[in-house]
């Protein structure tokens, strides 16, 4: 039993063991799979969020062209949301069940195939059937495949790996918000969703023959695979899980908010072309971001070690420091100020991004990874859901920039709740998760 466990840590940091033997024995150079795997993963998360924000960037012209209400089209992007959390906890049994290597690959054919339709659409129903429902539930199914695998082959550097794997996001979003924009600008919104989609589907090609099969424990027998419901009543005995999840609530509605209107604000604000405002909205933010997340793995590794609960403390420090640079953005007057905001904005999400799942796969037995991640996602995408419909709603009355202010609120919501309850519970729910680890991993 001792060997089968070594096996698994060899693999888990990419040192030795039966991966090293399959490179030797096909021929390839022995690097360590384990961060082979995150620059995979990299590519597929940067077309993630690439389509994903490609709405929003053409979202003023797309907006005319099919006669869309600052409502309405809050509605599109708040309905993806939802319909991405209610599809997420099945995708996270599925995860913990299935072969991960094949649902990543079939999720990301899916939602790439989803934002082709996108670029067909003729109004508003045909764009919540393809963009709303059908390309949130292909997004749906990634996630918490890829944390897990990624978690799989991470143990020591957990933090470090899923930050690099992090940096997709923001490099995705900065590079769709300037080329969607310039796409729009020269050919139309359609062409925009037409580029990114077939990237998408060719690289869902590729994977099939690079990624390799999850290795153990997750190819473990049938009878021992996680249960739905075995792990939701673990969950619930678990209240660390709850407070994570309220934190990342708070983040995921300020990230809705944010990017579904930020290309928009600036475009009506300071009379920005469309790739402009989408590649300043999304890239001084994304930028800080992609700073703060590389900084925060690093740091958040080294401080696990004797105390895994500081995971826990650099997320309410980032929600807790990012709050104020939110409010100076709906009140800032000058486009140069706005950009400074967006900086430290970026700067402290990132900080807060780094822990999102090395945090909650601190008090989650592993076998229950993948489930407890799609959860996760839910609740926090249901509550994040609703921010692009509310902010549209501001929109009309009140403005986007108080809009933008009022979000300052639901960050220190969130870094409160880290603090006060999640810091409380973690010892205990730390303390059980270890125990079921080794529990598993002795098995017969």
């Amino acid at each position: 039993m001792r060997e089968i466990i070594s096996s698994s840590a060899a693999i888990e940091n990419g040192a030795s063991g039966p991966l090293h033997a399959y490179q030797a024995e096909s021929g390839k150079p022995p690097i360590p799979y384990a961060w082979s795997l995150v620059l995979w993963l990299w590519l597929a998360h940067f077309l993630n969020q690439a389509d994903r924000q490609v709405y929003s960037v053409v979202l003023p012209q797309l907006s005319s062209e099919l006669h869309l209400s600052a409502v309405q089209a809050g509605l599109v992007a708040g309905l993806f949301t939802v319909s991405l959390a209610l599809c997420v906890p099945l995708a996270g049994w599925a995860g913990d069940r299935f072969d991960r290597k094949q649902i990543i690959v079939l999720s990301l054919a899916a939602w790439s195939a989803s934002t082709v339709l996108s670029g067909l659409a003729t109004g508003i129903g045909m764009l919540i059937a393809v963009r709303s429902v059908a390309s949130a539930a292909g997004e749906a199914f990634y996630t918490p495949a890829a944390y897990a695998l990624m978690g799989s082959y991470h143990s020591k550097t957990r933090s470090r790996a899923m930050s690099l794997h992090q940096t997709a996001l923001y490099v995705g979003i900065i590079s769709s918000g300037f080329l969607a924009g310039w796409i729009a600008d020269h050919w139309g919104w359609r062409q925009a969703f037409l580029v990114f989609g077939l990237a998408g589907i060719l690289l869902a090609g590729v994977l099939k023959f690079k990624l390799l099969p999850a290795p153990p424990p997750s190819k473990v027998a049938a009878t021992e695979r996680s249960h739905f419901l075995e792990a939701v009543a673990m969950l619930v005995r678990t209240p660390t899980f709850w407070w994570l999840s309220l934190a990342f609530g708070c983040l995921a509605f300020v990230n809705a908010g944010y990017l579904t209107w930020m290309p928009t604000y600036l475009h009506e604000r300071f009379q920005l072309s469309l790739a402009k405002a989408g590649f300043i909205g999304m890239f001084w933010h994304h930028a800080a971001a992609l700073g703060g997340v590389m900084a925060g793995g690093a740091l958040s590794d080294r401080m696990a070690r004797s105390k895994p609960v500081r995971r826990i403390d650099l997320q309410g420090l980032g929600l807790f420091l990012g709050a104020p640079f939110l409010f100076l953005l709906g009140q800032s007057e000058g486009l140069v100020s706005v950009v400074m905001a967006l900086i430290g904005f970026g700067l402290f999400r990132g900080l807060y991004d780094s822990n999102i799942y090395p945090s909650l796969f601190e008090v989650v037995p592993q076998r229950y990874h993948s489930t407890a991640s799609g959860l996760m996602i839910s609740c926090a995408f249901l509550f994040g859901a609703i921010a692009p419909v509310v902010l549209g709603s501001i929109k009309e009355t009140m403005g986007l920039a108080a809009g933008f202010s009022l979000l300052s609120v639901v960050y220190v919501i969130g870094a409160v709740g880290l603090w006060a309850g999640g810091h409380r519970c973690f010892a205990a729910d730390h303390s059980r998760a270890q125990a079921a680890n080794l529990i598993w991993r002795t098995q017969p």
